[in-house]
């Protein structure tokens, strides 16, 4: 295998399949068998997981809610997408730890460095929740920020898309995909594969990124594995 510990970044959009919002149960049971292979196979995962299908922090300022109390919504949303896949990992015999940037005693574990890279030496599957426990942070910057933290070789970020475009590939029939790119070439080039903040923390520790399409199966092993999917970011 090419990798031995990573660092899976979903969207909360992804879970809801083909709804509108909250969590589609088909998707919930294929990302579980997609990480199943992959734990099988030996690799250490990490996951991190948005909350764009319950309620995002930014939206928070349109309905009149403080931007820093609609940040801390959205961290008990990434929570509520980690409990649901905590739930569907354990349902196929899978061992999971879902932790957490703030306290909630009752569902889950505080964020702790050594603890979770323990867990990970056990093999079990540790769901990052709540981002980095402050507003104002995406969870694409808790996913940098907790890669770096458990020593993760690749940050690999799940999207419907099968990897980085010139352009909207859903509304520019005719841009084209990067097989791979540095670091300093998204910049120049003025991508769209993480906000600044977890990109920049990526680039600076030397931790790769790739891009890839979660939704087709089998795509998580065979990019572990070291097939060429998606598009590397190094």
């Amino acid at each position: 295998m090419k990798y031995q510990r990573i660092l899976l970044k979903l969207s909360g959009e992804a879970l809801m399949g083909e709804q509108g919002y909250g969590i589609d149960s088909g998707r919930l049971q294929q990302y579980a068998e997609e990480v199943k292979k992959v734990v099988d196979a030996g690799i250490q995962v990490a996951i991190v997981i948005g909350g764009g299908n319950i309620f995002r922090g930014m939206q928070a300022e349109d309905t009149g809610i403080d931007r820093v109390q609609g940040d801390y919504m959205g961290m008990m949303a990434t929570l509520i997408n980690g409990m649901a896949i905590q739930s569907a990992l354990e349902k196929i015999g899978i061992y999971t730890r879902l932790m957490s940037g703030i306290k909630v005693d009752q569902v889950c574990e505080l964020f702790i460095r050594r603890r979770a890279i323990r867990h990970l030496e056990k093999n079990r599957v540790i769901i990052f929740g709540a981002g980095i426990g402050s507003p104002y942070f995406t969870t694409d910057s808790a996913a940098s920020l907790r890669a770096v933290e458990i020593e993760a070789n690749v940050v690999l970020k799940g999207t419907r898309v099968d990897g980085v475009y010139s352009a909207d590939p859903e509304k520019d029939p005719s841009a084209s995909r990067f097989t791979d790119l540095t670091f300093e070439e998204v910049l120049k080039k003025g991508l769209n594969v993480m906000d600044m903040t977890a990109f920049t923390l990526c680039k600076e520790n030397h931790l790769p990124i790739i891009v890839f399409d979660m939704n087709k199966p089998g795509n998580l092993f065979r990019l572990v594995s070291g097939d060429k999917i998606g598009t590397l970011i190094y």
